[in-house]
Formats: C-alpha cells, sequence, structure tokens
C-alpha cells in the first residue's frame, strides 16, 4: 500500500517509473540520473511528488538533454515546487523574474563549498541548475552530502553539533585558496554581491523541514561559531565540513548543454569546479522559496543584521 508522508511519496525508484521517472543511482550516499524524462513546466502534480521524493532519497537529480528548456520554461517548471526566489543582491538575467545568469568567462566561478544563500534566514530549499553552454573539458559540479556527514559523526562531535550555531553572511573570503583570481570578479562581488551585507545566525545541524532528517548547515558563507573565537571556529568548523567532504559523500556531475541538475538546498552543499581556463561556461539557476530552518531543540534561525553597504561606508 502507497503512504503519503507531509505530501512525500514514501515509494522506491522502482515504483516511481510508474511517473515516467526512471532513475539510476551514481554514487553510494548521494546522486540520482533520471533517465528519459521531459522536464517542462506542466507537468502533473503526482509526477512532482514523484520528482520530490526521489530527491529527499537521492538528494541531487540529473536530467540529460533538456535542451529544449529556456529561461520561461525553467522558470515554469521551478514554479511546480513553490514560489521562487531572486537572489538577494545579484540582479536577475535581463527579461527574467527570477533567473540568476553565472558566466565564467565574467569569473562569475563558484569554485568553493556552499550552500545557495544561506546568509539568509530562510535560504531556498530547492535550486534548479541548468547548462547553457558547457566546456568540452572541465567545470564539472560537485555535491556533499550534510545529512551523511551529520549521521557519521561520532557520538561526541554530533552532541557538540547539536548545540551550536553559526554565523552566515555574505562577507566572506572570496579570494579564498585561488591561484588565479579574476579582478572582473572581485570587483563584482565587492559591489553587487556585497551591496547588502546580511548576517544571520544558523543551527550547525537542523532538522529538515520535510523528511525529518537531520542535516549539517556549512559552506563558505558560514564565518562564526557563536561564543567562540574565530580560530577555535575556523578549527571546528572545518573539522565538521571534512566529514561533508569526503569522497564517499560527493557526488560529480561532468556538464554537457541541456543538462539540468535539481538539488536539496537543505541537505547538500556544492562547488563549481575551477578547472577550465578560458573555455566558456554559462549555467542559470532557479531557486524555489525556502523557510527558516529549525535546529534539535525547536528554535530557529534569525537575521543578525541586514545593512546596506552604502550605510556601512
Amino acid at each position: 500500500m502507497t503512504t503519503l508522508t507531509d505530501g512525500i511519496d514514501t515509494r522506491s525508484d522502482s515504483t516511481l517509473a510508474g511517473f515516467g521517472l526512471d532513475i539510476r543511482p551514481i554514487g553510494g550516499r548521494i546522486g540520482a540520473e533520471v533517465q528519459g524524462f521531459r522536464l517542462s513546466g506542466d507537468l502533473q502534480p503526482a509526477t512532482i511528488r514523484a520528482i520530490r521524493q526521489a530527491l529527499t532519497a537521492h538528494k541531487v537529480l540529473f536530467f540529460r538533454g533538456q535542451t529544449h528548456l529556456d529561461e520561461v520554461e525553467q522558470e515554469a517548471f521551478g514554479r511546480l515546487f513553490g514560489d521562487l526566489v531572486s537572489h538577494p543582491t545579484v540582479p536577475s538575467l535581463a527579461g527574467t523574474e527570477h533567473v540568476l545568469d553565472v558566466d565564467g568567462s565574467r569569473g562569475e566561478r563558484a569554485s568553493s563549498w556552499h550552500a545557495d544563500v544561506t546568509f539568509v534566514p530562510d535560504y531556498p530549499s530547492i535550486s534548479i541548475l541548468r547548462s547553457v553552454v558547457a566546456p568540452e573539458r572541465g567545470g564539472d559540479t560537485m555535491w556533499a552530502d550534510n545529512v551523511s556527514a551529520y549521521d557519521e559523526l561520532p557520538e561526541p562531535l554530533r552532541e557538540l553539533a547539536e548545540k551550536l550555531w553559526v554565523v552566515h553572511s555574505n562577507v566572506y573570503d572570496y579570494v579564498g585558496d585561488r591561484q588565479n583570481r579574476s579582478e572582473q570578479a572581485l570587483h563584482r562581488y565587492q559591489t553587487v554581491f556585497t551591496s547588502t551585507r546580511y548576517e544571520t545566525e544558523h543551527p550547525l545541524v537542523h532538522v529538515h523541514a520535510e523528511s525529518g532528517v537531520k542535516a549539517l548547515i556549512l559552506g563558505h558563507f558560514s564565518q562564526k561559531i557563536v561564543g567562540l573565537t574565530s580560530t577555535d571556529s575556523r578549527l571546528l568548523l572545518d573539522l565538521f565540513q571534512s566529514h561533508a567532504t569526503r569522497p564517499e559523500n560527493v557526488v560529480r556531475w561532468r556538464w554537457s548543454p541541456g543538462d539540468v541538475a535539481i538539488w536539496d538546498n537543505r541537505t547538500t552543499q556544492h562547488r563549481a569546479v575551477d578547472d577550465y581556463g578560458d573555455q566558456p561556461r554559462v549555467v542559470r539557476r532557479v531557486t524555489v522559496a525556502g523557510v527558516a530552518p529549525v535546529a534539535v531543540d525547536g528554535r530557529r534561525s534569525f537575521s543578525r543584521s541586514i545593512v546596506r553597504a552604502s550605510a556601512a561606508a
């Protein structure tokens, strides 16, 4: 007998084939390809529930060859999962409401681990990324499993993690370990991405709003653990991050034009691999609205401050 829990279909991958979903897991813990399926903005609610079920199980889904999608259709498909939200500071692509255009030729290379927009309390629940131009080699994207990262923690670390709160901000070490930084991209980061400065407190461990699983909230927007020094914060954040990005918890996707990736932004991190030099790489993203995460003790994430850069100057 089939059951539904909070709108999530609990059937196995094999029975989801009845909705046209031929699901082929890629990694042992994260990632699956959905083969032979055409995405559109007029899919039936039962099919969207089936995709949500697969997303809950695999955390990131890949659909090859969706070359029929344009920006309008990508937005229409995204709305089937909920209200779309624009990036808080980066303008949407001209002619669209919510499409974020990421062009590697402008130096827009998200080459460090992050979950999308965790510097606001109600950060996106789902992200949908479409490849428009793919390099001939390089430019892959990796996703890390924050649920498995939590599950595999030794009990003392798990207990510690559940007590910690972390400040997330869009003002972070943008250059990081990049050897060849783009001055154009650095200028865009300073004038556009941080045109308004956000600080939010999230629990390090949250309870997923739909599935009830526990997952870490990590990534490069994580700046400091509340109540600790910067040094101690970084040591602990690096420790927990190292569990998330173990090879066993990571899946990697080689892009072709028209490929689409859909991921649960509440249970994953991702990183674009910056190894494609001067080759063109363009991807476009829409994000589905989320709700403020809930800690193990029931407290919700909250905003610490929102400051326009001009006001801070």
